[in-house]
């Protein structure tokens, strides 16, 4: 069992940690309120934080542990906490998305958070559900093999969180609020960090810049997490090759590369090998941006990996290695990457794929325009940008969706969401009728019945604007069978499923102008949000909820609400 004692504040925390990882005794770490200021960029500013600490402290369990957080908001904003990638079996309270599964935790409030690790095992984190406050209130999680278990790998002489995020230098508290005034695009961050830090590449940054001690021959574990909240990024080491053993919290077959493509939300546990001469090496990230004419930070973050034995007589900024990094339009390096992913599929870690589907949905996710009243917004035609899931913009209701449907509180949520398109069409053509830019708007939820076998194809389109979008459902992990560009065909495509070691996952990337399919059992009954983790996309919309029902004995049913649920 695993307590943690979690007090939120402007830039003010406090934690206190009871846990039983390392050898079943109960510890306890006191970590004091402090006053957080920033400075990056040549500038200092306040941020929200947890502990005071940007990126968050790192709680760290086994699987089967199971970790209680009180959280007290001593903010001026509300809040909620999301525990990205963990199933959070029957408890969608403590799940923490803003006004679907909990109302926010408003200042001066607490409330406490059970989280609860089943089948998951390797690296994930915590983030803000609220507003864009995830962008400064976010930390890993790292999930251990069981007691007397292993990696299926070679144990690491050492593991190290890699946190790739953005910085801006104004408020980002702000940013959807301006946004909204305008109608147009959120403003673009100003750096992107690595653990905090933007790196060489940037005024005023050099003297913090993140370092990564590594010995020759050894072995080391590098967690890697994207916070970032507007791009996909390419990462990699100079000189160094990367392997990817596991994603999402779940282990995969391993892949040899020089460089990772990764999506806003997920994380990926990457082995880095020191047999390079000793030296100084930059690790960089920079955006994979697909979406064509929409602006994106094309700066670049860097940390250092340097080699014992480098201090003698390294060679001095800007001559250090840099990696070989693909262009930032390169769907094909995106591609190259992710079309190599496989499930262990092995007896410890076992595939469990439906292989029959009893519930077929289909999700077109668009980009999308509304009409202005009064004088025209800054988005394109003098419109206000939007975003859909079958053409339905989600609304976020004034109580949560979970709360009304554990009640029977009425008018607080439809459930006639579209199990596909209202009219379906040619999702990626080139020339696209205007009447398909405007979306309905509404709360709408997909019931599925408890322990169905459910195959959804998301379908990327070109309304307004293809992109990338890294989609995560929570609540669940799901397998993703199936992938391609262009248009899904259901009696082609599915023909090439892989049903053997697809990999399992909790957020994908739906390919530019392209779809995926993905696989799950719907054995977790409560409320759960599938929503794309670019956040001006979600802010605009693109987001569904699906209502998994009770099954009919007590261990198939959700959990009571908490007692210190927060009302709204």
């Amino acid at each position: 069992m695993v307590n943690v004692l979690v007090h939120f504040s402007f830039c003010v925390f406090q934690i206190f940690l009871l846990f039983n990882v390392a050898n079943g005794k109960i510890h306890h770490q006191k970590f004091v309120v402090k006053s957080s200021s920033y400075t990056r960029l040549c500038s200092t500013k306040e941020i929200l934080t947890v502990n005071g600490r940007f990126p968050g402290p790192t709680l760290k369990a086994r699987r089967g542990d199971k970790i209680i957080i009180t959280v007290y908001n001593k903010a001026n904003y509300n809040i909620t906490f999301h525990w990205h990638g963990v199933r959070q079996v029957r408890n969608s309270w403590s799940d923490g998305p803003e006004y679907i599964t909990q109302c926010p935790i408003q200042p001066g409030n607490k409330y406490t958070y059970k989280v609860e690790f089943t089948t998951e095992e390797g690296t994930m984190w915590w983030h803000a559900h609220s507003g864009w406050a995830r962008a400064t209130v976010h930390g890993p999680i790292f999930v251990y093999p069981k007691r007397g278990s292993r990696y299926p790998f070679s144990k690491p002489h050492a593991e190290v969180p890699i946190i790739l995020g953005e910085w801006w230098k104004k408020d980002v508290m702000e940013i959807p609020g301006n946004a909204n005034i305008t109608g147009g695009e959120p403003i673009l961050s100003d750096a992107y960090t690595i653990n905090g830090q933007p790196g060489h590449l940037y005024p005023c940054s050099k003297s913090g810049t993140f370092e990564m001690s590594v010995k020759h021959g050894k072995t080391y574990l590098l967690r890697i997490i994207s916070a970032v909240m507007d791009e996909e990024l390419f990462f990699g080491i100079a000189n160094n090759k990367l392997t990817l053993v596991g994603k999402d919290g779940y282990y995969t077959k391993q892949i040899e590369t020089s460089y990772i493509m990764i999506t806003p939300g997920q994380s990926m546990d990457v082995l880095l090998q020191a047999n390079q001469p000793p030296s100084l090496y930059f690790m960089a990230a920079r955006a994979y941006s697909s979406a064509t004419g929409a602006g994106f930070d094309q700066t670049t973050t860097t940390a250092i990996v340097k080699y014992s034995g480098s201090h003698r007589d390294h060679p001095q900024f800007p001559h250090y290695k840099f990696p070989h990094l693909p262009p930032y339009n390169r769907t094909q390096a995106s591609t190259d990457f992710t079309k190599h992913f496989r499930s262990l599929a092995t007896k410890e870690h076992p595939t469990n794929v439906p292989l029959h589907v009893n519930t077929n949905l289909f999700f077109a996710i668009s980009v999308n325009l509304l009409n202005c009243s009064g004088k025209p917004c800054s988005g394109p035609f003098g419109k206000r940008f939007s975003a859909s899931v079958n053409n339905v913009s989600f609304v976020a209701p004034s109580i949560d969706i979970l709360r009304a449907y554990y009640y029977k509180i009425p008018g607080v949520f439809e459930k006639d969401f579209p199990r596909k398109p209202p009219k379906g069409f040619n999702y990626t053509g080139d020339r696209l009728p205007d009447n398909l830019f405007t979306p309905s708007y509404g709360t709408k939820v997909v019931v599925l019945e408890y322990n169905a076998s459910v195959e959804l194809v998301l379908q990327g389109t070109n309304v307004l604007a293809s992109d990338n979008h890294p989609v995560h459902l929570h609540g669940y992990s799901f397998y993703v069978v199936g992938w391609g560009f262009g248009n899904f065909n259901p009696k082609k495509d599915p023909l090439s499923y892989n049903l053997v070691d697809p990999p399992e996952e909790s957020t994908v990337g739906v390919p530019k102008n392209g779809w995926v399919a993905i696989r799950f059992r719907a054995d977790n009954p409560g409320v759960w949000v599938m929503h794309c983790h670019i956040e001006r996309h979600q802010t605009w919309g693109m987001t569904t909820v699906f209502l998994v029902k009770n099954g009919v004995d007590l261990k198939s049913k959700i959990l009571p609400p908490p007692h210190d649920l927060p009302t709204c």
